[in-house]
Parts: structure tokens; C-alpha cells; sequence
């Protein structure tokens, strides 16, 4: 048995170190050529991608024992019990509870309220997005028990969020945009996924594939409709609040190596996941009536998530992070954009390639199309999306165009390309873009863009420095129906060759 477990771990250790091969590559790559110079804590930088790595590979082992099999048997037993209320509550509740404690939305929210001078207030702009991500994964849920197609609802929405952008202040449209990306965070995504396929599965008449997914792309799309609605109400209508002027990083609040309080900060992991599981607790034991299934198993599952998310963390933090700000501070200040463009470029895909909800989506979606879906090709499509929108968001920046022009040419993109794609990647090509901006990217892309506001004159980081998330979130949709046409196209004509 134990000989078994090790064996599998060291299967998941080499894949995960494959994953973060391509940041260490492309941190290396500007280190040396570019910037020229050597970290001074090198050392701690190799422990913490040694730590990341580890991280990764029980976290993906936690998943697959302990959050799918859990969020799939809970999608089942409310198909069997057929109450449309406790469903949707409970809908609700995943998506409200997840995200209010959201590391990277509480960064954001603290980052936009002392750029604001107060007038955003933090915690109700938590309490927005939350609401607005309840709101959403009940809508979804709706819309599989109805069985409507996903594009419907997507574009309605699109279309709303250009709607109202024309009527929101200019300081609240960038932050609005990227709430979008900052809710879905890594343990949620595969929670939502799981309830999805598993609703989707036990209703008569849907199909995984094409009806289980889409749930991540309502929880990022209707932030960006609240958050702007916030914005008119409290610049129409609110008061400039007092906010203490201290320094709020975009990352998570840990201290750097050596004075580092890991016993905290795993604290503080559990206390993300604890709304997740007193809300499946809940549920299954005062709703639906029924134990949880192997319930040792999927306990060992949850440990070894919390244990994976929180190292993961810890060597983000001791390895990446502060050596990718201080990259992004050197390209700002050496005067040369197309530098800053590459950066964006390669770091956008890099971290995406590591990204742990996407690879866990990516799996999922391998599994419910039979292999129709390629796991790997899937995420480089991804990848490619995000290095694509995220050097085109730096190029916005710095030249200084509004950024709602390139979201809604963005939008229009996506909704041909819907009608041409096959039905069956439609829907994870809107959740790609939800599933890339989580625990690694969010933190990098959001450190370059508020880098780049503060160091180029004219910008305004309130106004400039939000919206690069915006553009990871966008263009992920866009390669990935790209994929699935050109997938399309390659099998009608092998089907006429043969």
C-alpha cells in the first residue's frame, strides 16, 4: 500500500515539475540575459520551486480523491431528491462562501481601496463580487436542469457588461473587468466542475461534455456586470472613505524567507477551504440525509489538498514572486517595451502551463469527451490565449487606449467564433477563461500591470493598472475555439480522405 502511494506521488511529482519547467526557463531566461545580474537568494528561491512542485503534485492527488468524487456523488443525490430550492442554495452558497474569502479577490479589493483614496470600500466590493458569483453558479445550475445552450446565456451577458461599461466611472471599469478573473479560485474550479458534470450526468437528455461545463464562465462573467453597477452607485451616489495608507501587496500577506510564520499561514489555507466544506457538510448530512461516500478516503483527499495548496503558496512565495516583481520592475525601468511585451508574453504562458485549476479542468474535460478533447493541447491553447492577452493588455497600458475599446472587439471575436466552433468545446472554452487567472497568475499579472501604471508617466494605476487579468481572462476563449474548429476541420477531412 505504501509502496503503492509512493509510487503514484512520484509520478505526480515528475509531471508537476513539468509543468513549472517552462517558469523556471523563462525567469532564468530574463535573469541572466536581460537583467544580467545573479539573485542574491538564489538558495531560497531553488527551495521554493522545489516546494511548488511538491505542492502541485498533492494537490492534484487531493482533487482526484477527494474533490470530484465528492462535488459528482452531491450533484447526483440532488438530481435523485428533485428539490429546485436546496439546489439552488446550495449553488449559491458554494459560490458566495468561496469567494468572499478569496486570497486573490481580498488583495485586489485592499489594492483598489488605497488607490481609490477610500472610495471603493473593500469589503463591499468583496460582498459584490460574492454575491454576484452566488448568483451566477445558481444561474448556471438553472440552465442545466433546463438545458439551454450555454452560448445564450454568455452573450446576453457580453452584451450587458458593454452595455452598462458605457454608463460606469472610468476608475471602476478596469478593476470591474478583472474581478471577473480573481473569483474562481483553485479549490472552487474543480468543486463547480465537479457539480456541473455530475448534475449534467444524472439528468436525463444532457450531455457532460456540452452541458457540465460553463458554471466557471457565469462566476466570471457576471462580477464584471455588479462590480460596475457598484462603481455607479458609489461614485453617483457615496463618500470618500478613510483607508489607512499601508502598504497592501497584490500577492498573499506572507513574509519573505526566514521570518516566514508557516503555521499561519496554514491556518490560513484551512480557513479558505473551511467555507467549502461546512457548506458540503451542511448539505449532506442535514439535506440530502447520507453520509459522504468513503468518507476516509475523500478525508485523506481534503488533507492532502490543504497540505498541497498551502506549500504550493509558501513556494510561490519564496521562488517566484519576488524575483518575477523585481523582473517587472527592471523591464519598467531600462526603457524598452518590446522587452516588457516578451515578459508578458512568455510569463503569461509559463505560469498558465502550472496553473493548477486549469490542469485539473483540462483532466476533466479529457475524461468526459472520451479523449476527443486532448488534455495537453488543450492547456498550451490556453496558454496561448493568456501570454497572447496579456502582452496585448501591456501594449494597451503603455500606449494608454481605453481598455473597454479591446475588450468588447474581444467579445465580438468570441461570439462568431461560437457559431463556428463545435458545440462541444463551446462551453469550456468560456470556462478556460475563468480557470487561468487563480493562484499563480493572478498575483504576477496583477504586480506587472499596477508596475507598469506606477512607473510610466501619465498612467493612472486606479484607471491603467487594473484590466491585464481582464485580457487573461478574454483570450483563452478565443484560442481554445480556435482549437476546437481547427480540430473540427482536421476530422471532416480525414472522414472524406478514408
Amino acid at each position: 500500500m505504501i509502496k503503492e502511494s509512493m509510487k503514484i506521488f512520484l509520478s505526480d511529482l515528475k509531471n508537476s515539475s513539468k509543468d513549472l519547467l517552462p517558469i523556471v526557463a523563462v525567469v532564468a531566461f530574463f535573469q541572466i540575459f536581460i537583467i544580467k545580474t545573479v539573485p542574491e537568494d538564489l538558495i531560497s528561491i531553488c527551495i521554493g520551486l522545489t516546494i511548488v512542485a511538491v505542492g502541485l503534485a498533492l494537490f492534484i492527488r487531493g482533487l482526484e480523491i477527494g474533490i470530484f468524487p465528492v462535488g459528482e456523488n452531491l450533484a447526483n443525490d440532488f438530481a435523485k431528491k428533485g428539490s429546485l430550492f436546496w439546489l439552488l442554495l446550495f449553488a449559491f452558497l458554494i459560490g458566495f462562501s468561496t469567494t468572499i474569502a478569496e486570497p486573490a479577490l481580498i488583495a485586489i479589493a485592499n489594492k483598489a481601496a488605497i488607490i481609490s483614496d477610500g472610495r471603493i470600500d473593500a469589503f463591499y466590493l468583496r460582498l459584490t463580487v460574492a454575491f454576484s458569483v452566488g448568483f451566477a453558479i445558481a444561474l448556471g445550475v438553472m440552465r442545466i436542469l433546463l438545458g439551454h445552450p450555454i452560448q445564450y446565456y454568455i452573450i446576453s451577458g457580453y452584451i450587458i457588461v458593454v452595455s452598462v461599461t458605457f454608463f460606469a466611472p472610468i476608475e471602476i471599469i478596469g478593476l470591474a473587468y478583472d474581478s471577473g478573473g480573481v473569483t474562481t479560485s483553485t479549490v472552487t474550479v474543480p468543486l463547480v466542475a465537479a457539480l456541473g458534470i455530475g448534475l449534467s450526468s444524472s439528468i436525463k437528455g444532457r450531455n457532460p461534455a456540452i452541458d457540465g461545463f460553463g458554471l466557471i464562465a457565469f462566476a466570471s462573467l457576471t462580477p464584471m456586470i455588479f462590480v460596475q453597477v457598484f462603481g455607479i452607485i458609489v461614485y453617483n451616489f457615496g463618500s470618500t472613505a478613510e483607508v489607512a495608507q499601508s502598504v497592501v501587496t497584490v500577492t498573499t500577506n506572507i513574509d519573505r524567507f526566514g521570518t516566514y510564520n508557516l503555521l499561519v499561514e496554514f491556518f490560513g489555507v484551512i480557513k479558505d477551504v473551511a467555507p467549502i466544506l461546512l457548506v458540503i457538510g451542511f448539505f449532506q448530512y442535514i439535506i440530502i440525509k447520507k453520509p459522504i461516500p468513503h468518507i476516509r478516503k475523500v478525508f485523506v483527499g481534503v488533507v492532502l489538498l490543504i497540505i498541497g495548496l498551502d506549500a504550493f503558496i509558501v513556494g510561490l512565495e519564496l521562488g517566484l514572486f519576488p524575483i518575477g516583481e523585481t523582473i517587472a520592475y527592471s523591464l519598467t525601468t531600462m526603457g524598452n517595451n518590446y522587452l516588457i511585451y516578451l515578459f508578458a508574453f512568455m510569463i503569461g504562458f509559463s505560469t498558465t502551463m502550472a496553473e493548477p485549476a486549469l490542469i485539473a479542468i483540462a483532466m476533466k474535460a479529457s475524461e468526459i469527451s472520451k479523449g476527443n478533447i486532448d488534455q495537453k493541447i488543450l492547456r498550451l491553447s490556453v496558454a496561448l490565449g493568456v501570454a497572447l492577452g496579456i502582452s496585448l493588455g501591456a501594449f494597451r497600458l503603455i500606449s494608454g487606449t481605453p481598455l473597454h475599446y479591446y475588450i468588447i472587439v474581444g467579445y465580438i471575436i468570441v461570439i462568431i467564433m461560437t457559431y463556428f466552433a463545435p458545440k462541444y468545446i463551446v462551453p469550456i472554452a468560456y470556462d478556460s477563461g475563468g480557470v487561468t487567472t487563480s493562484t499563480v497568475t493572478v498575483p504576477l499579472v496583477a504586480a506587472l500591470g499596477l508596475g507598469l501604471a506606477e512607473n510610466i508617466d501619465g498612467r493612472n494605476p486606479l484607471i491603467d493598472g487594473f484590466g491585464l487579468i481582464a485580457f487573461a481572462s478574454l483570450f483563452p476563449m478565443i484560442t481554445v475555439m480556435g482549437y476546437g474548429i481547427h480540430a473540427s476541420i482536421k476530422n471532416k477531412t480525414k472522414q472524406k480522405e478514408a
